[in-house]
């Protein structure tokens, strides 16, 4: 059962979405929260999956609320999903960089909506390579932290690759191809990575590598 977090501060939106979410057999909605703060309250107390968080609420916004739960130790299994009216902006890149797993537009399709909760609850980043291209084309475009580079240099160069593959878009099974590996072992480097840089989810993994200079937006 995957179990998921609302915080909207529009009730009305709130409600659309259990009502989708309410009749998957796989799906519970545990809480719903008005703003961040609260959110965050019940993040703790429910430990949902999923926490489905809108950017603009008054109180807490979502921003904040994502970097307090991506710090919190015992929430280190709860994936954020940015929920934003706007598409990509700024708000979702700060999102993104703060521990969110990706984001979803509010005027989504149902169906894409519940397959999105799913990949989410599997640990996978919601972010497209069209998303992703978009993401470092308009605020990837230099190094942002200058120790990020020197945080890589843990990683095996096999990981390195895999990184820098995964940050262009590439899936397990691509990048299994153009490393000549089997998709398990793409995947085990991959979560090797994020161990060692400390990254929530594939999301922060292309964020650092474009942050780090490991592969740039005219390399992609």
């Amino acid at each position: 059962m995957i179990r998921v977090l609302l915080v909207d501060d529009q009730p009305l939106l709130r409600s659309g979405f259990r009502a989708l979410l309410d009749v998957e057999d796989d799906i519970e909605v545990v809480a719903e929260a008005a703003d961040g703060e609260e959110g965050l309250a019940l993040a703790r107390r429910h430990l949902p999956d999923i926490a489905l968080i809108d950017i603009q609420m008054p109180v807490m916004d979502g921003i904040e609320a994502t970097r307090r739960i991506a710090a919190d130790p015992a929430l280190a299994r709860v994936h954020v999903v940015i929920l934003t009216n706007y598409g990509l902006d700024e708000h979702v890149f700060h999102a993104l960089r703060a521990g969110a797993a990706g984001f979803l537009v509010k005027d989504i399709e149902p169906e894409d909506f519940l397959h999105a909760i799913r990949v989410a609850a599997r640990g996978d980043a919601l972010l497209a390579p069209s998303i992703t291209r978009k993401l470092i084309d308009r605020y990837v475009t230099e190094p942002l932290h200058t120790g990020t580079a020197t945080r890589l240099n843990g990683l095996t160069n096999r990981e390195r690759e895999t990184v820098a593959l995964l940050a262009r878009g590439l899936s397990n099974d691509q990048i299994a191809q153009r490393m000549v590996i089997s998709p398990l072992t793409a995947k085990t480097h991959i979560n090797r990575a994020m161990a060692k840089l400390h990254a929530r989810d594939r999301a922060q993994l292309v964020v650092l590598a474009y942050e780090s200079g490991l592969v740039s937006p005219r390399s992609g």
